[in-house]
C-alpha cells in the first residue's frame, strides 16, 4: 500500500450538501495503513521532542495511544464536556452552528510539559486551538500538532501556525 490516501473513504455531500467527509475509519481498518500513518506521525513527533501526547476526542485517541505508546510517553485525553469525573479546565470553541467545549483534568500536564496535541483531522481548528489552550492553562507548551488529514482550504493548520504550533499532516485533501 503506497497511497494511504487511497484508503481514505471520501463521502459526498455528507453532512450537508457540498461537504466531502474524508471518513478514516477505512484507513483506521487497514492494518498496514494504520500502522504507516502511525508510523509517520510518530517519527515527526521524536523530531520534535515531547513529553506527552494529547488526543482529541474521539478518534485522536486512536491515534494519539498509539503514538504515546511508541515514544513511551504519557497520553492525556481531551474530552467533550462531561465525561471527565475530576475538576476540568474548559475551553468553548465555535461550530459552524453554535458552540461546543472540550476539557482535561487540572492535573493531566505538569508544568512545563511539552504537549503534542494529536487528532484524525484538521478542518477549521477550533477545537485543535481549544486543546492548546487547555494545554497552556494547565501549564504546558504545545510545540507542535499531528493529524493525520489536514484540509488546507479550510485554515485550521494556519491558525495553530499563528499560536507558534507547528502542524504535520500525513495527507491533505482539497475541499471540504
Amino acid at each position: 500500500m503506497n497511497d494511504l490516501s487511497a484508503l481514505v473513504r471520501a463521502i459526498p455531500d455528507y453532512p450537508r450538501k457540498g461537504i466531502i467527509f474524508r471518513d478514516v475509519t477505512t484507513l483506521f481498518s487497514h492494518a498496514e495503513g494504520f500502522r504507516r500513518t502511525v508510523a509517520l506521525m510518530t517519527d515527526y513527533a521524536r523530531g520534535v521532542g515531547v513529553d506527552l501526547v494529547a488526543g482529541i476526542d474521539a478518534r485522536g485517541f486512536i491515534l494519539g495511544g498509539a503514538i504515546a505508546m511508541e515514544l513511551g510517553k504519557g497520553f492525556v485525553a481531551v474530552r467533550k464536556r462531561g465525561k471527565l469525573p475530576a475538576e476540568v479546565y474548559r475551553e468553548e470553541y465555535a461550530l459552524e452552528y453554535g458552540v461546543d467545549e472540550v476539557e482535561i483534568h487540572i492535573d493531566a500536564v505538569p508544568a512545563g510539559a511539552r504537549v503534542l496535541i494529536v487528532d484524525d483531522l484538521i478542518a477549521t481548528g477550533g477545537t485543535a486551538v481549544a486543546a492548546v489552550k487547555l494545554v497552556e492553562r494547565a501549564g504546558g507548551t504545545v510545540p507542535a500538532a499531528s493529524f493525520a488529514i489536514d484540509l488546507p482550504e479550510l485554515g485550521g493548520a494556519d491558525r495553530l501556525r499563528e499560536r507558534g504550533v507547528e502542524v504535520y499532516s500525513v495527507l491533505s485533501f482539497e475541499g471540504h
